[in-house]
């Protein structure tokens, strides 16, 4: 899907500009807040690599771009892809068990494969494998009936169209300055296949990938942009547009500390790939997901969990049972995660955080088997009640340190007896009295 090791400087010098291109949005918070409330309340989506990459097992798109393979012989798996397994309703029961509440699929990946009937003359699903059929419309179906969002990856780029210009890593058609109108023609087709998605999808939100090798201008985003909320005015857009999106997008390696961004999402894999490799047996546990999850959550993230299908579309049941097991604990920690807001800054607390949408709860997440005592700092409320999430349980505080005639806080130590833990992460909900509100000077008679 993204970036891999070993491409070059070049490459890498085309991800260092697409990131200052994606940090430089164009659109102002204020005037998409509302429709991105429905995305910052979701917290988790599911993300689908699907393709004819997972025929063989190799990198999406990238393998062949690479020489890992030659081009036919990356192509060659359209006469593997049959997707004779896949049942789209099984596939959103299980997105829908974890918890997700929107779930984007690769509509179209570098290799310039359609996984829908695309009426342009180009590489389809429909046209060009054994599975004969548009794979996305009954997937769209059974999430809207599940009233899940509808996500759809679109990759700008295609390095199989012979009207774009890069082909391999060290190779070129031609140069955009020499042959505009080739690249007119190519612009052409691309606008027209975002169009069908939009018009026969209707999503709910675009993810495109691929800006990198090119400009804004020279990619049309504000047209692209344009286009599709002409159909969808709510329609929500990642950041991969050359500054015309409405998201930033991470990817892999979760922040360390809070993004600055309006709105954001880590995009993440299970495993080490995006599709399905058959070698890639590098699974993360359940716990080590929901630790990433309760992380990005907490610095005011979603996560974009990835899932890679096989050719015939059954779901490893590796990804299967991490899916599951961050269901049960999401079902249990409902509301600590869905509708919060980020939580408290480190040094306040030394772990995960989030605060109700109101600000009157603070949910802390205590990782690893905690008991004994752990200490809140500089929390100005005062606290009514706290209770274990999903467990009902409650726990005894004292302060330490309070001075009448300071305003500066004392320390809140809480209590974890043994017996209240979670199998993963044990969750905490402090009632406060009023909106959360800490203190952030340095003491002495502040």
């Amino acid at each position: 899907m993204f970036y891999k090791p070993g491409k070059g400087l070049l490459i890498l010098l085309f991800f260092v500009l697409a990131f200052q291109a994606h940090s430089q949005q164009k659109t102002n918070a204020d005037s998409i807040r509302k429709k991105m409330e429905w995305f910052e309340d979701a917290k988790l989506g599911i993300f689908i690599h699907w393709g004819i990459y997972a025929v063989d097992g190799i990198d999406e798109s990238w393998s062949f771009y690479n020489k890992k393979v030659t081009w036919p012989a990356y192509m060659n798996q359209l006469k593997g892809f049959t997707a004779s397994k896949y049942d789209p309703k099984d596939w959103v029961d299980l997105i829908a068990s974890s918890g997700a509440q929107y779930a984007v699929i690769t509509t179209k990946h570098h290799d310039g494969v359609a996984l829908w009937n695309t009426k342009e003359k180009h590489y389809s699903t429909v046209k060009h494998t054994p599975a004969k059929r548009d794979l996305l419309t009954p997937f769209y179906n059974e999430l809207r009936k599940a009233n899940i969002k509808a996500g759809a990856y679109f990759s700008l780029l295609d390095w199989s169209h012979p009207d774009y210009p890069a082909f391999i890593k060290d190779s070129v058609r031609y140069k955009l300055e020499d042959d505009p109108a080739r690249w007119n023609r190519f612009r052409t087709f691309f606008q027209s296949q975002i169009n069908e998605i939009s018009n026969q999808f209707n999503p709910d939100l675009f993810w495109f990938d691929g800006d990198w090798e090119h400009s804004a201008e020279e990619w049309e985003s504000q047209k692209v942009r344009a286009g599709i909320l002409q159909k969808n005015p709510n329609a929500i857009i990642n950041g991969r547009l050359m500054g015309y999106g409405d998201y930033d997008t991470p990817e892999q390696n979760i922040p360390v500390s809070r993004p600055k961004y309006n709105w954001w999402e880590l995009c993440m894999t299970i495993n080490n790939n995006w599709g399905f490799q058959h070698k890639d047996t590098n699974w993360k546990t359940p716990m080590e997901i929901i630790t990433l999850f309760a992380d990005a959550v907490s610095h005011g993230g979603n996560l974009l969990l990835d899932i890679g299908p096989r050719e015939d579309g059954t779901i490893p049941e590796e990804q299967r049972n991490v899916l599951t097991e961050l269901g049960k604990w999401n079902k249990k920690h409902a509301s600590a995660i869905f509708g919060t807001r980020a939580g408290i800054p480190q040094g306040h607390f030394y772990g995960p955080s989030t605060i109700s949408k109101d600000s009157t709860s603070l949910f802390l997440f205590l990782q690893g088997h905690t008991s004994g005592q752990i200490l809140v700092k500089g929390l100005t409320n005062a606290i009514k009640e706290i209770t274990v999430v999903g467990d009902g349980t409650k726990i005894k505080h004292k302060v330490v340190g309070k001075i009448s005639w300071s305003p500066v806080p004392g320390l809140v130590y809480i209590d974890i007896p043994e017996g209240i833990q979670d199998k993963y992460i044990t969750v905490l909900e402090l009632k406060l009295e009023g909106p959360v509100k800490l203190y952030t000077g340095h003491g002495g008679f502040q």
